[in-house]
């Protein structure tokens, strides 16, 4: 924070208000429930349950496990959602208190304001029809704790994704119609970023959360939860490779420069944040690369109770501290404000056949690298265990 302070001195950073800090933040935690656990749930969660391998008594347990969770999802979206909507309206024009903009006929003024000349649509019409649709994936997702829709989990898990993708990518939408390519390419990225991130982030949250059943599974939970990693695995590797891709773009529209890097105030935030992510990336390579491959040898030596420590125990103990550079991340996301470019008065970035031909280079070299590791955790988990090694140290 000292540094970020610096910076405003020193490169006429805006350091965020309280308000701001807390609002964006609570806002994508709000998307992490919501996105984040829908998409695990149904990528990863939903195919394990329904398993012929897998235990009734074992699945049982963990649909309601994860419906509480989606339940409770819905509340933060809809609590979070209500508050960014307030922020929108506290930084809308010349600005006002945000306790101000709480007031129910501001807010209505700011969704009701004419469009801006040239627009094919009003802003407040896009911010209104993403409200309605953030509402309604809340409701979907709140009504999980009626027992009589909690036996409909998987169907409205099923029903709620889209929805609940639809409540970030509905605010990406632009207002004016954009006269340049980067224009176009912007939210593109920016939405690849965000959707990428949030899965990520709440699928890690929703997996710690639902290893915290372990007391009331099956000794034969092991396998169950050695299917559900490795396909949660494959999503999280994915999800690194669009963030990645995706924040490369947007680090070279707003960094001019190496060096802007810590002489700007966005440079410092930004900084702070790659560290948070290489800090996640090596505790995934860690998962791929030490957990997987063991998991993979119990599994195949029938060693029940080496899987069931290593998946319920080892692994949620390195995914809680993923979590916790998680929440961190997005505490950071707030001080991300503005433009290194503009903040050390460099040109903007734009476009061109160069940057795009690099572009193609680092998603086939970033494909290749990914698919790597995916080969060599493989091998790693078809290699015996070193002699007198137990399975889950």
């Amino acid at each position: 924070m000292m540094n970020l302070l610096l910076a405003a001195k020193t490169a006429e950073y805006a350091t965020p208000e309280i308000w701001r800090v807390l609002t964006k933040t609570g806002y994508f935690v709000g998307l992490s429930g919501a996105i984040g656990s829908v998409v695990t749930y149904v990528a990863a969660v939903r195919p394990a349950l329904r398993a012929e391998s897998t235990a009734p008594a074992d699945a049982a347990a963990l649909r309601r496990r994860s419906a509480g969770y989606l339940g409770w999802a819905g509340v933060v979206l809809l609590v979070a959602g209500y508050f960014q909507l307030v922020a929108r309206v506290a930084r809308a024009g010349k600005g006002m208190p945000f306790g101000d903009a709480m007031a129910p006929g501001r807010i209505a003024d700011f969704l009701n304001a004419p469009a801006a000349k040239g627009a094919w649509i009003a802003q407040g019409t896009i911010y209104v029809l993403q409200n309605v649709v953030l509402v309604a994936t809340a409701v979907a997702l709140i009504a999980l704790f009626v027992p009589a829709v909690r036996r409909h989990l998987d169907r409205l898990a099923l029903a709620a994704l889209p929805a609940a993708l639809a409540v970030t990518l509905i605010a990406g939408i632009p207002a004016t119609v954009p006269a340049e390519l980067d224009r176009w390419l912007d939210p593109v990225f920016s939405q690849l970023h965000i959707v990428s991130g949030v899965v990520w982030l709440g699928g890690l949250a929703l997996l710690v959360a639902l290893a915290g059943v372990r007391g009331r599974l099956g000794e034969g939970a092991g396998l169950l939860w050695a299917d559900i990693w490795r396909r949660f695995s494959l999503v999280a590797m994915v999800c690194v490779g669009v963030v990645t891709i995706s924040g490369l773009w947007i680090t070279w529209k707003h960094v001019g420069a190496v060096p802007q890097l810590w002489t700007t105030g966005y440079g410092i935030a930004l900084l702070v944040k790659i560290f948070l992510v290489l800090g996640l990336v090596t505790a995934g390579a860690f998962n791929q690369f030490w957990l997987m491959p063991r998991i993979e040898r119990a599994r195949r030596a029938d060693d029940s109770t080496s899987l069931f420590h290593l998946t319920l125990r080892h692994f949620p103990k390195v995914v809680w501290g993923e979590v916790v550079l998680g929440v961190a991340v997005l505490v950071v996301l707030p001080f991300i404000a503005g433009s290194a470019r503009s903040e050390a008065g460099g040109a903007k970035a734009v476009s061109d056949g160069s940057i795009f031909a690099a572009g193609a280079a680092l998603v086939v070299a970033l494909g290749v690298s990914l698919y790597a590791t995916a080969k060599v955790s493989d091998a790693l988990a078809r290699r015996p265990a070193a002699v007198g090694e137990p399975a889950a140290t």
